[in-house]
């Protein structure tokens, strides 16, 4: 998607913020690290000891959300007695910090784009659905902790993405206007929370999603966190 076929209503709001635009808040999971199918991977495995055969299709309706939500969501709808919800999500939890620790790898463009707002000293933070332990794990094991001034967790939030907390908490914590936010995701649930928190948002959604219509609620769309540059900056904040 380029400048011109921007959605005109996000064309309107990118004006809305004018210059002020000082600060970048990412996403993590499928934005800076390709931990998607390592997530199916661990829900698949885990869900199987309760019974629940969850294919690579059902996995992705959850994407976005939390973990115990996840949890919640499939138990509520096959109702398993074997383990309890709180356990399957700790399991799961477990599972995926392990698997990306093994053999987790950074998404194209990792340190391109935190260099690329680094060296034009944006405040830089992380807002992820991920509990707080999983994300320190990525950032200790992608070495990119110090990049970040501020890391929040929906974890602590009461409601999760698509909700707005964690985005308006990862703001407040770096000491910016939300509307002087920009805004990395690649899900629909990531991006509609990030929106609801009036932030200009960017998506870098994944191959197969990248002809999803919802994301035309996006101010811009990319295929790689390669593709962002000064101009498409510049677009953004005028």
């Amino acid at each position: 998607m380029g400048p011109d076929s921007f959605d005109k209503k996000s064309d309107n709001f990118a004006a809305q913020t004018g210059n002020m635009i000082n600060t970048v808040i990412f996403d993590m999971d499928g934005l800076l690290v390709d931990s998607e199918p390592l997530w199916g991977l661990a829900m698949r495995e885990v869900f199987s000891t309760v019974g629940v055969q969850l294919s690579p299709e059902l996995t992705h309706k959850t994407t976005g959300l939390r973990t115990k939500e996840v949890v919640s969501y499939w138990h509520n709808y096959f109702k398993w007695n074997t383990k309890s919800a709180a356990q399957v999500t700790e399991e799961i939890i477990d599972s995926v910090t392990s698997k990306i620790i093994a053999d987790g790898r950074s998404m194209e463009g990792l340190h391109y784009i935190l260099d690329f707002f680094k060296e034009r000293n944006f405040k830089i933070g992380l807002a992820s659905s991920s509990p707080k332990r999983l994300i320190d794990s990525v950032l200790e094991h992608l070495q990119i902790r110090d990049y970040f001034q501020a890391v929040t967790s929906a974890e602590f939030e009461e409601y999760g993405k698509p909700h707005p907390a964690v985005y308006l908490a990862c703001a407040k914590s770096l000491g910016s206007d939300p509307l002087d936010c920009i805004a990395f995701e690649d899900s629909v649930t990531g991006m509609t929370a990030a929106k609801a928190a009036r932030m200009v948002t960017v998506v870098v959604p994944e191959p197969h999603n990248r002809q999803d219509p919802r994301y035309k609620l996006a101010n811009m769309q990319l295929n790689s966190l390669l593709d962002f540059n000064d101009e498409k900056l510049d677009w953004l904040r005028q």
